[in-house]
């Protein structure tokens, strides 16, 4: 008890401490602050009434129903009380408990929240204080008997639309644009934007802003010279002018309930679109300090845009609560004063298409839920728990509110809302007291929507074309203006706006991708195949496109497109195979029966991620391209098969959506194998016999060719060109190249094979240090070994210290399906992946950090192998190996080895 009484006397000093500086500095605010002691809940605690235990080994005091927490953190006092003691404790009362004091009170909150219209200027008079009352500035009065000071605010000049508190210091802004002229109004704001393809960016001086300078970067280079003036924001910053060609426009920013190109129009919006520049506001949030959740029903028309915005201050510095669309995705982001938790959906919207969320959050933890999803879960920073909400629900956009730096996205939303619900209050769109807004600007009746007047059957999508025109978008299998034909589709067309989506290659093709297409253009140009990282058209891609009529495969890894263009343009109207093979930074492309076109990728990095959708035949927005390609118009023609990673994708039946794919006219439309599945090649087919079908499959004409076992297309059997095969025994190639051995010697290697094995063990690679047969080798001889031991991918390496053997248990591997095998040595530590599964790791004993061998590399076998691997190995693998890279950057050419030993050609 004794620390006790010491631990109070301390904060009472700080108490009046406090009271003495908010006497001397009158135009402060109030500071308020939550209180987390060190230690947990017991007789020990100073906690009055109630306590809570934190994470992190704290925990907080709180107060039962009708009392309020006391700033110092423990003390509670009872709500409305007029004795002396809670009418001091009334001035530090903390602001988050507002949300549960009476209605008495919002007279006062509406003196204390003065709004202004940005670039306006007013004349404030305050009406005089009685003669017998005595005012202390450096309090606000709570009691609201006394006659409270009256606020006036007029304007006396036209200012745009935002809203905000009067700041104490008004800054300087430094504009360029030129005047607005335009008559919106008497409530309407003339404002001025520029024209499409117009664009200025303020770039702050102090670049605190780490998430963007990959953007910062890009900006940085289109600029070039020019006048680089500062000016400053209205945060006070200095920030540089930068402008493209183009022009300023004006235009009315008509309020809530106007519409028209001069506000003229009285417009009822019951379910609101944003265009992108609008909002709109609701009442501060109530009894929301602790818990807090949001239903929202909205149709997005772009991938980034502020859906929701709350807060304390108008300037962002304080607690707040955003709900955003970043890059597609949905984030959650709140701050309790402590640092900002951020939670994000793991699917993107569905633009031009109705998503439903649901946000929760409970003091510190969080989750969001996108259409259904399954739930993400999210926590914000610190040992404060509690959000104080003092400026309005902004809907729509980010309102009046500035500082937008600590958000990712800065513009409005862009497109429509039809349910908002918050604490079990759903809110009604139109103006207070038709219904709950206070505010809005630039906000429509989304039911004006031009598609409403185009019924699109069977699931079609409605998208407007310009002007007061609308088509529908048709599902796989339907066509027609209206989607209302069904068609049996057998081998797709695509005529230019259409597509395919397909689940993206996410992790799956990290280090390598093989790709195989075969299709009959029309046209000369159209995307064939995409997919990306991010929707905004940053970060990593592949990309496979006509130009000019030229193949060209375009990828990034993160640093720097590369792109490979066809020899020769391919010939329209006739079907064309085109092959794509990568394996870290190296890439080949190949049309046909052109040579190879090979590219190395710049920069250092060498995986590749692609999360979002793939696409076929185009996308639903050219904005998803890459500026980096060379075309985004959409393909025109027919594919016939995708082969991805050597398996053969069903274009239609693994497809996750579709609009306007129409049929090519190939044979297998007419059904010729019956109940066999039509298998198209070229411009002739195969017969595939289903289950318990009897064989052989029925043989309509000569152009058929039967086939009872699952085929392998000309694709597939393409790649197996020039792949040598390897018997088991004395059967092995050779390299002592100096490209080869640097990369084996070394303090790193990193090798990228495929291969294909019968046996259940055999030797892969090898490369070892000679040894005098006379003497006995050294068992600590520097070497390096991959291969199959009882089907398992065994890597053993020594650097001169103790040998290390790393298995992989998770596959057997001697199944003569072809495996793709990554092995990475990093000076001692090493790790295996297979078939871009999980990876294991171990580490070599010892300090030596490099192998340093002299035999040269052997794959597939070795000469007098029990002798050259120490007995590690008796014999060399029975199967094929391709693809043989090393260090991202090196293909080995196993078609020109520096000694061949009793290999073949690998037989498919």
């Amino acid at each position: 008890m004794a620390e006790f009484r010491v631990y109070r006397f301390f904060v009472i000093l700080v108490h009046l401490a406090v009271v003495l500086v908010l006497a001397q500095n009158p135009i402060e605010e109030k500071t308020t602050f939550e209180a987390a002691f060190q230690g947990r809940c017991g007789h020990g605690s100073p906690c009055e009434q109630l306590c809570y235990e934190l994470h992190d080994g704290m925990y907080e005091c709180d107060c039962k129903d009708g009392y309020i927490l006391h700033k110092n953190g423990y003390s509670c006092a009872e709500l409305n009380s007029t004795s002396p003691s809670t009418g001091e404790l009334g001035e530090l009362v903390e602001d988050v408990e507002n949300d549960e004091l009476n209605k008495d009170t919002d007279d006062e909150d509406a003196v204390e929240d003065i709004l202004y219209m940005r670039g306006a200027s007013f004349t404030i008079h305050l009406d005089p204080p009685p003669e017998n009352s005595t005012t202390n500035s450096s309090k606000i009065i709570e009691e609201t008997s006394p006659p409270v000071d009256r606020v006036e605010l007029r304007a006396t000049s036209q200012g745009p639309n935002l809203e905000q508190k009067l700041p104490s210091t008004m800054e300087s802004i430094v504009s360029t644009e030129p005047a607005c002229s335009l008559d919106c109004g008497p409530a309407g704001n003339c404002y001025i934007e520029q024209s499409h393809g117009d664009d200025v960016d303020l770039i702050a001086d102090d670049d605190d802003d780490d998430d963007d300078d990959d953007d910062d970067d890009a900006d940085d280079d289109e600029t070039g010279g020019g006048d680089t003036s500062m000016a400053v924001d209205l945060e006070g910053n200095d920030v540089a002018p930068r402008r493209k060609q183009g022009s300023f426009r004006q235009r009315c920013q008509c309020p809530l309930g106007r519409g028209g190109d001069r506000c003229q129009l009285e417009a009822e919006v019951r379910s609101p679109r944003f265009t992108g520049s609008g909002w709109l506001a609701f009442p501060a949030l109530k009894a929301a300090y602790k818990h807090v959740q949001l239903e929202l029903e909205f149709r997005p028309e772009a991938w980034d845009g502020i859906l929701l915005l709350a807060g304390e201050r108008d300037d962002l510095q304080g607690d707040f609560m955003a709900l955003i669309l970043h890059h597609g995705f949905i984030e959650f982001r709140f701050d309790c004063g402590s640092g900002v938790g951020t939670v994000r959906s793991t699917q993107t919207v569905r633009l031009n298409e109705w998503n439903t969320l649901t946000v929760y959050r409970h003091r510190w933890d969080a989750w969001i839920q996108l259409n259904q999803e399954k739930r993400v879960e999210g926590r914000s920073k610190g040992l404060f728990a509690r959000i104080t909400f003092r400026e309005p629900l902004f809907v729509g956009g980010p309102g009046n509110t500035t500082g937008l730096e600590r958000l990712p996205v800065r513009t409005g939303f862009k497109g429509c809302v039809r349910h908002l619900e918050a604490n079990e209050h759903r809110y009604r769109f139109p103006l207070a007291p038709q219904g709950d807004a206070a505010n809005g600007f630039d906000v429509e009746e989304c039911t004006a929507d031009r598609c409403s007047k185009v019924p699109c059957s069977h699931g079609g999508k409605c998208l407007t074309t310009g002007g007061d025109t609308a088509v529908c978008l048709c599902p796989l299998g339907y066509t027609g203006d209206l989607c209302e034909t069904r068609v049996d589709l057998q081998v797709p067309s695509f005529n230019g706006s259409s597509y395919l989506r397909y689940p993206g290659l996410a992790d799956t093709s990290l280090s390598w991708l093989e790709l195989a297409v075969t299709l009959k253009p029309t046209v000369a140009d159209g995307v064939i195949l995409y997919n990306g990282h991010h929707s905004d058209a940053t970060g990593d891609f592949i990309a496979l496109y006509l130009s000019s009529g030229h193949v060209q495969f375009t990828f990034d890894l993160g640093t720097g497109p590369a792109s490979l263009r066809s020899e020769n343009p391919v010939r329209l109207g006739e079907w064309v195979e085109v092959r794509v093979s990568r394996t870290g930074r190296l890439a080949s492309l190949e049309v046909e029966d052109d040579p190879p076109q090979e590219i190395l990728a710049p920069g250092a990095f060498t995986q590749l991620s692609l999360p979002l959708n793939l696409y076929l035949g185009g996308a639903p927005s050219t904005d998803m391209y890459s500026p980096k390609m060379k075309t985004t118009a959409s393909f025109v023609g027919c594919v016939q098969t995708v082969i991805l990673n050597r398996r053969e994708i069903g274009i239609l039946a693994e497809a996750l959506g579709g609009v306007n794919v129409g049929n090519c006219g190939h044979a297998c439309e007419a059904r010729p194998c019956g109940d066999a599945e039509c298998r198209p090649l070229r411009d002739r087919f195969t017969c595939r016999c289903r289950p318990g079908m009897p064989h052989p499959c029925p043989a309509p004409d000569d152009n058929t060719i039967l086939d009872s076992s699952p085929s392998k297309t000309n694709a597939a059997t393409r790649f197996e060109r020039s792949v040598p095969s390897f018997s088991g025994s004395e059967s092995y190639l050779h390299y002592n190249d100096a490209d080869t051995m640097k990369r084996i010697i070394s303090y790193r290697v990193d090798i990228n094979m495929r291969f294909r094995a019968s046996s259940s063990s055999g030797l892969l690679l090898w490369s070892g240090r000679q040894a005098d047969p006379q003497e006995q080798r050294d068992e600590n001889d520097d070497f390096l070994a991959l291969g199959l031991d009882r089907g398992y991918l065994t890597l053993a390496y020594n650097l001169g210290s103790g040998e290390a053997v790393l298995r992989y248990n998770l596959t057997r591997l001697d199944d003569d399906l072809w495996h793709r095998v990554r092995a990475v040595r990093n000076e001692q530590w090493a790790s295996l992946v297979v078939d871009s599964g999980t990876g294991v790791s171990a580490s070599s004993p010892g300090q030596l950090r490099q192998l340093n061998t002299d035999t040269g590399l052997y794959v597939g076998g070795a000469p007098d192998i029990v002798r050259t691997t120490g007995g590690r190995y008796a014999k060399g693998i029975v199967g094929c190996i391709s693809d043989l890279v090393l260090d991202s950057d090196f293909s080995v050419a196993l078609s020109s080895p520096g000694q061949a030993t009793n290999t073949h050609s690998c037989i498919p």
